[in-house]
C-alpha cells in the first residue's frame, strides 16, 4: 500500500542503520532513529498497527514491557514475512502475521519476565512485504501514572527512566501520540519530550482518536495540528486508527486505513488536512520515513568520525594485549619458547642495568649503599672515642706488671672487635633493603611478561621468591664470615704502615700525648676495615641477590621447555581471554559498520 511513499535510493540509509544495530554500533554510540513515546491507552498500538499492517499485543495497563524495534522493509517481491529476534542468540522466521502477537507477547516474557514487569532489553521484529512502508522505529512501553495489582510502586519511574535513555539522545526523533479528546498540554508523553526537546526541533506528534471528540471542538484540533497552540518543528499528523469496536469485529487493518481515508475525506473540519499532508496514517508514514533520512543524513558525518576514532582506541587496547598462544602444538611451543626467552632476557638486562623497570634499579642500590657508607663514618667518632677512654683508663684498669708505655696489645685488640661487630646488624640491613628492591623489580618483570598467563607467572613469582632467600642465606652467611674475618685484626704491614703515616700527618702538631701511639694506631687500622666493608658488603649483596639471581631465575625458567604440557603452562586468564575476545568482537563491530558507511 505504501511502497510508493519513499523513493528507492533513501532505503539504503534506513538499511544502514538498521544493519548497524543489528551489529551492535548501538553500544558504541547512539543511531538515527525514531521512539515512539506514549501515554497508556493514547492510542500507541493502533498507529503501530496501522503502519505494520499486522496486529501487536493488546490490553490494559502496560502492553509493551520491552522497547520494540519495528523494522519495516517494502519488497515487492514478497508477500508477507518477518523475523523476530532477542538476547544474544534469538532468532525465528515466521510467514504468518497471525503470530506477531504470540511471538512478541513471548519475547516479553523471556526478557521482561511473565506479568506486568518491564525491561530494558530489545525486541527487533523485521516485517518483509510488499506493501508496508520502508520504517523503522521502537515503540517504548505507555507512561503509566498509577501502579496496578502486581506492578512495583516504582513502575511509573521505572517506565520514564527507560523512555529518557531513549529520547534524550540528539539523534533520536521524538514520536509523540497524543489524544485529540484531551488536553495536549497535560499530557506526560508531551511534557518529557519537551524536557528532553525543549525547542522542538526532533518531536513530531500524532493526534489520534479524532472520532471521539466533543462536538464543537474541532477547531481546537484544527489550531494544534496547524502548530499555533505547542510549537514543533516537525509539526503534527491527524490519523484514525481502529477502535475497540471494530477491533472486537475483527476489521482487517486495510479496511481500517480505508476508512480512514474516507472518514477525513468527508469531515466537515478536517477534510483540509488531507490538502495539506497533516492527515491519514499514509501521510504520517511518509513524513516519518523522510524525517529518518534526513537525521541519518545530518549525522551520517559525525557517525563515520566517531566509529573510525572508536575504532583507533579498540585498537590501541588490542595492540596492548597479546594476541594469546597458537592453537597447533608445534607453534605452541615456539611460543612459549618465545616468551620465557623475552623474560628472561630482561631479567638479564635488568641485572646489567641496560633496562630500567619503573625506577633506575642502580640508581636505588647505589642510594642504599652510600647509606652503608655514611653508616660506617658514622660509627667512626664512636670508636675513636671508646679508643681514647680505654687509652686513658688503661693505667687504672687494665695495666699488669708492665712499665708505662708498654701497653698489653690485647685490650686494644678487644676494643677493636667489639667495635666492628656492631657494624653486622646495618649490614644485614642493607641486605634486606636491597633484597627487597630487587624482589620487587624481578616480580614487576614477571607481571608485565606473564600478565596473560596465570601459571607462568605463579611458578616465575615462587621462583624468585624461592631463588631471593636462598641467595639472602648466602650473602648472610658470607657476610657473617666476612665479620669473623675481621675478628682476626689483620691487614699488610705495608698498608697499615701507609695509612698510619696519612692519619699521622693529618694529626701532626696535634697530639702531643706521646704516652702511647696506641689511638693512632686503632683509627689507622679502623680505616682499614671502613674501607674493606665499604665495597666488600655491597659486592656481596650486589653479586649474589641481582647477578646470580638473575642467572638462576633464567635457569630454572628454561626448564619449563622440558615439559610436555604447554597447554597448561600458556593458560590464560580467562578474563584476559574474555576481553580480548570482547575487544575483538567491537574491533569487527565497527570495522564492518566503517565499512558499511564508506560503501554507501
Amino acid at each position: 500500500m505504501f511502497q510508493d511513499q519513499l523513493a528507492e535510493k533513501v532505503r539504503p540509509f534506513i538499511d544502514l542503520v538498521d544493519d548497524m544495530r543489528s551489529i551492535g554500533i548501538d553500544k558504541e554510540l547512539p543511531l538515527p532513529t525514531i521512539a515512539v513515546v506514549g501515554d497508556q491507552s493514547s492510542g500507541k498500538s493502533s498507529v503501530l498497527e496501522s503502519l505494520s499492517e499486522v496486529a501487536l499485543p493488546r490490553g490494559t495497563g502496560i502492553v509493551t514491557r520491552c522497547p520494540l524495534l519495528l523494522q519495516l522493509c517494502n519488497d515487492k517481491a514478497v508477500k508477507w514475512k518477518a523475523v523476530i529476534s532477542y538476547g544474544e542468540k534469538f532468532r525465528h522466521e515466521f510467514d504468518k502475521p497471525s503470530e506477531v502477537v504470540r511471538l512478541v507477547e513471548q519475547a516479553q516474557n523471556v526478557l521482561a519476565g511473565k506479568g506486568v514487569g518491564i525491561c530494558e532489553d530489545l525486541i527487533t521484529l523485521k516485517i518483509t512485504s510488499s506493501t508496508v512502508c520502508d520504517l523503522s522505529l521502537i515503540d517504548l512501553p505507555g507512561i503509566a501514572r498509577v501502579a496496578v495489582k502486581g506492578q512495583p510502586d516504582d513502575i511509573g519511574a521505572q517506565i520514564k527512566n527507560l523512555i529518557t535513555k531513549f529520547i534524550k539522545n540528539k539523534t533520536t526523533i521524538i514520536l509523540v501520540v497524543v489524544p485529540c479528546n484531551v488536553d495536549i498540554a497535560t499530557t506526560e508523553a508531551l511534557k518529557m519530550a519537551q524536557e528532553m526537546d525543549p525547542e522542538g526541533t526532533r518531536t513530531l506528534a500524532i493526534l489520534t482518536k479524532p472520532d471521539l471528540i466533543d462536538q464543537g471542538a474541532e477547531k481546537n484540533v484544527l489550531e494544534i495540528v496547524h502548530n499555533r497552540v505547542i510549537f514543533l518543528n516537525m509539526g503534527y499528523v491527524i490519523v484514525k486508527c481502529r477502535g475497540q469496536k471494530q477491533i472486537d469485529e475483527n476489521m482487517s487493518i486495510t479496511r481500517a486505513i480505508e476508512e480512514e481515508l474516507e472518514f477525513f475525506r468527508n469531515h466537515k473540519h478536517f477534510r483540509s488536512l488531507l490538502r495539506e499532508e497533516k492527515a491519514t496514517t499514509k501521510c504520517l508514514a511518509t513524513k516519518l520515513s523522510n524525517a529518518l533520512v534526513k537525521q541519518i543524513k545530518k549525522y551520517l558525518p559525525q557517525m563515520s568520525e566517531k566509529i573510525k576514532e572508536r575504532l583507533g582506541e579498540v585498537k590501541h587496547l588490542l595492540s596492548k594485549l597479546e594476541g594469546g598462544p597458537p592453537l597447533e602444538p608445534a607453534e605452541k611451543r615456539k611460543y612459549l619458547i618465545q616468551v620465557i626467552t623475552d623474560f628472561n632476557e630482561q631479567i638479564t638486562q635488568l641485572s646489567k642495568g641496560d633496562i630500567i623497570v619503573e625506577e633506575n634499579l642502580f640508581v636505588l642500590m647505589r642510594k642504599e649503599f652510600t647509606v652503608w657508607m655514611k653508616c660506617l663514618e658514622n660509627a667512626k667518632s664512636n670508636y675513636h672515642k671508646v679508643v681514647h677512654q680505654v687509652v686513658d683508663e688503661y693505667d687504672q684498669k687494665h695495666r699488669g706488671s708492665e712499665l708505662p708505655g708498654f701497653s698489653n696489645y690485647r685490650v686494644f685488640q678487644h676494643v677493636v672487635q667489639k667495635l666492628v661487630a656492631e657494624l653486622k646488624r646495618p649490614s644485614m640491613t642493607t641486605l634486606q633493603t636491597i633484597r627487597d628492591m630487587v624482589q620487587k623489580q624481578f616480580d614487576h618483570l614477571s607481571k608485565e611478561n606473564f600478565k596473560n598467563y596465570p601459571y607462568l607467572q605463579m611458578v616465575s613469582k615462587k621462583n624468585i621468591e624461592t631463588i631471593q632467600e636462598q641467595q639472602s642465606n648466602i650473602v648472610k652467611a658470607r657476610i657473617v664470615e666476612q665479620f669473623e674475618m675481621e675478628m682476626q685484626v689483620y691487614t699488610q704491614d705495608e698498608i697499615f704502615n701507609k695509612i698510619f703515616q696519612e692519619e699521622g700527618e693529618i694529626a701532626e702538631g696535634k697530639d702531643h700525648d706521646t704516652r702511647s701511639k696506641y689511638p693512632g694506631l686503632l683509627k689507622s687500622y679502623y680505616e682499614i676495615v671502613v674501607q674493606r666493608l665499604a665495597d666488600q658488603v655491597p659486592m656481596m649483596i650486589c653479586y649474589f641477590i641481582l647477578k646470580e639471581s638473575a642467572k638462576i631465575v633464567c635457569s630454572e625458567m628454561l626448564d619449563l621447555l622440558h615439559r610436555d604440557d604447554a597447554d597448561n603452562i600458556l593458560q590464560e586468564d580467562s578474563e584476559i581471554g574474555e576481553y580480548r575476545a570482547k575487544l575483538q568482537a567491537q574491533a569487527d563491530r565497527l570495522l564492518l559498520a566503517n565499512d558499511k558507511i564508506s560503501s554507501l
